[in-house]
């Protein structure tokens, strides 16, 4: 090889941005387009290798952060995606569809509210009629609000936090699995929340260790079916997630600064896991909790 060929080490410590942040709250659910400095995505980034050339893929949540990521990594790995996001996020969805569509791509656009059942049915059947089947489905869409103690934490916050991060999972789920084939793949995102919660997260964090307790027991039922189920765990990622609510200001200004690596991760740093656990290289993974948090060591 020629060492002018060689492609550069990269400092984990200096590939993203570290804190200090700037002031910058958002009405939930949030966007992408209103953080500073904005998120890597992996919009100019990411370079695929056809790992998942012809694959169907649904992700919900797919117009910023994580979801974002992996979809933008999808499809430059080959495969056609829906996106499934709220409807006051189609500004940020747009432009997911569009780097999809600029890779040759399908794209579908499935706004939508995943805490209705029957919305999460009509979800799986559009997007597997769309794509033309579903070979690939990630849950990844979540709610998170801090609350301080439990005395300020509603039912009826819970009760959204829970059907947004855990009912939906498991209603989008059921009614993908009649129509993957052995092969696919079912890729939950959990936290390392679910292992180590923190106390103003009390709703968040159980439904992550739901989680990721749905998805060990999923891939046993599924094993013999030949369909496989792993969880993500990502730890201080920046997304909306925190900046809408999800953290308060002064945490998001200090955001990641805990973590080993001195900052938090960006979603491009992910996306690659996402890649891997739909990929026919992980034939043999099937139950795992995959964690990514800037070496805490959670999972």
């Amino acid at each position: 090889m020629n060492p002018s060929d060689r492609k550069p080490l990269l400092d984990p410590r200096d590939a993203g941005p570290a804190p200090a942040f700037s002031r910058q709250p958002q009405q939930p659910p949030g966007l992408a387009s209103e953080m500073r400095p904005l998120p890597d995505h992996g919009e100019t980034s990411y370079r695929g290798s056809g790992r998942l050339q012809g694959r169907k893929a649904l992700v919900t949540g797919g117009d910023s952060g994580i979801g974002r990521a992996a979809a933008i990594a999808y499809a430059r790995e080959g495969a056609d995606v829906a996106i499934n996001y709220l409807p006051a996020e189609e500004s940020d969805a747009r432009e997911v569809i569009a780097l999809i569509e600029a890779e040759g791509r399908k794209a579908v656009a499935l706004p939508g509210d995943i805490t209705s059942e029957a919305f999460c049915q009509s979800l799986v059947e559009q997007a597997a009629e769309a794509l033309g089947g579903l070979d690939i489905l990630v849950n990844n869409a979540g709610r998170q609000q801090f609350a301080n103690h439990i005395s300020e934490l509603s039912s009826e916050a819970f009760d959204l936090t829970y059907k947004t991060n855990v009912y939906a999972m498991f209603w989008i789920t059921k009614a993908a699995v009649p129509l993957m084939k052995p092969g696919a793949a079912i890729i939950n995102t959990s936290s390392v929340q679910a292992g180590k919660p923190s106390e103003n997260l009390l709703d968040y964090a159980s439904t992550k260790a739901a989680i990721a307790a749905f998805s060990q027991a999923l891939a046993k039922q599924l094993a013999p079916q030949g369909i496989r189920v792993n969880a993500v765990a990502p730890g201080p990622y920046w997304t909306p997630l925190q900046s809408s609510g999800g953290q308060p200001m002064e945490k998001v200004m200090s955001f990641g600064e805990s973590a080993p690596l001195g900052r938090p991760g960006q979603p491009a740093e992910i996306a690659g896991i996402y890649v891997l656990l739909a990929s026919n290289e992980s034939s043999y993974t099937t139950g795992q909790i995959w964690c990514s948090d800037g070496g805490s060591g959670v999972f």
